[in-house]
């Protein structure tokens, strides 16, 4: 049995997928696997980190008020994450925003943005801001250009 590193836990509300979701999701991440799972609640983590998905019916839905922030090494970390859960109608949105073929939002960051964000000079930042304003998945290349331009 895992022990729980943290006294919070999110519990995602599905209709009747939550085993069917917390396979997708743990093939997908590293460091994850299913706990427990019963006709009602299935106990998982992801990446080390403690879920619940919980067989609720369909009163409730996943809207873009609540999303998962996944900070990514490299680019083909982002390129497997954001492939992975785009697939099997999952959609694409703006500024690293997805959601699964569970309507569950995701944010794929890689870690490089947030390092340009924090340490660059205001043109810096603003001439990445404006370069992610553009893109669905984030390119890090893309910002690395936009960057260093004199």
């Amino acid at each position: 049995m895992s022990q729980i590193q943290s006294n919070i836990k999110p519990c995602l509300w599905y209709d009747n997928q939550a085993k069917e979701a917390a396979e997708f999701y743990c093939s997908i991440f590293p460091n994850s696997k299913i706990i427990s799972a019963s006709n009602l609640l299935v106990d998982f983590e992801l990446n080390g980190m403690p879920f619940a998905g919980l067989n609720g019916g369909p009163k409730f839905k996943f809207n873009e008020s609540v999303s998962f922030q996944v900070f990514c090494e490299d680019q083909a970390e982002v390129d497997h994450l954001w492939d992975s859960l785009t697939a099997d109608g999952g959609e694409e949105s703006m500024c690293s925003w997805c959601k699964d073929k569970y309507d569950l939002s995701w944010q794929i960051i890689p870690k490089r943005f947030i390092e340009m964000m924090s340490t660059g000079t205001p043109e810096q930042v603003q001439r990445v801001t404006e370069a992610m304003l553009k893109m669905r998945k984030l390119i890090i290349a893309d910002f690395e250009k936009v960057f260093y331009q004199d």
